[in-house]
């Protein structure tokens, strides 16, 4: 399973070579995506081969992920780390505190243009509903759009942030059976409040809508623990 995973990437990942991406770069993008997950191994000469680059840009990235704490030594190999339920839960107040955020400033400051994209983001979404992988990836497109919509560059940067950490939680809550469809109920209610110009209501809708998502994560490893 694991390797026909990483041989997917090929295709996810194709011809974005060091002259496009750096390995940095292409080594956080693949853990973004799932085709690395937490506990995997990464080994340089299969980096290197997969990403079409020397091992020497590939070393150099792999030590720039450990001092961020994305991988994690076992023994003399480096892993895609994970977090514990204090990290989770740290992870998760200061995603809701952000992103509530995001949305106010992007009720005050969205243009119409960029409304229309999210509006649309959320129509579209909808076809998603029983494929988790692939409304996971458009979840993030949505909430990376809000972020921009803020029109805040500090903000943005502090997100990006934030959710390469939450690249390093195994699962994704929206394969909870039920959850994909209240997901994008969700993004619609905060979409409606950006459309108002309504920064409280955003901010609420927001702050709610990871609240949520919070509490389907812990019932998942809740039961996971049982």
């Amino acid at each position: 399973m694991k390797d026909a995973r990483k041989d997917h990437a090929s295709g996810q990942l194709s011809g974005q070579t060091a002259g496009q991406k750096d390995a940095y770069s292409l080594i956080l993008e693949a853990i973004d995506i799932g085709i690395y997950r937490p506990g995997d191994r990464l080994v340089e000469s299969e980096l290197a081969e997969r990403f079409g680059v020397s091992r020497t840009p590939i070393r150099e990235a792999l030590q720039r992920l450990e001092t961020q704490s994305m991988l994690t030594r076992d023994g003399r190999s480096l892993i895609v780390a994970s977090l514990d339920h204090n990290q989770m839960a740290d992870l998760y107040v200061v995603r809701t505190e952000l992103e509530g955020l995001a949305a106010r400033l992007a009720a005050r400051h969205a243009t119409p243009e960029e409304i229309r994209v999210l509006r649309d983001m959320v129509d579209e979404d909808r076809a998603l509903v029983d494929d988790p992988d692939a409304l996971s990836k458009a979840n993030r497109r949505f909430h990376k759009q809000i972020h921009l919509a803020s029109h805040n560059r500090y903000l943005v940067k502090q997100l990006d942030l934030v959710h390469r950490s939450m690249a390093l939680l195994a699962t994704t809550s929206l394969a909870v059976e039920g959850r994909g469809a209240e997901a994008i109920d969700e993004h619609d209610e905060i979409v409606s409040a950006i459309e108002a110009g309504d920064g409280n209501a955003a901010h609420a809708a927001l702050s709610n809508h990871i609240s949520k998502a919070f509490v389907t994560r812990l019932k998942i490893d809740a039961e996971t623990e049982r």
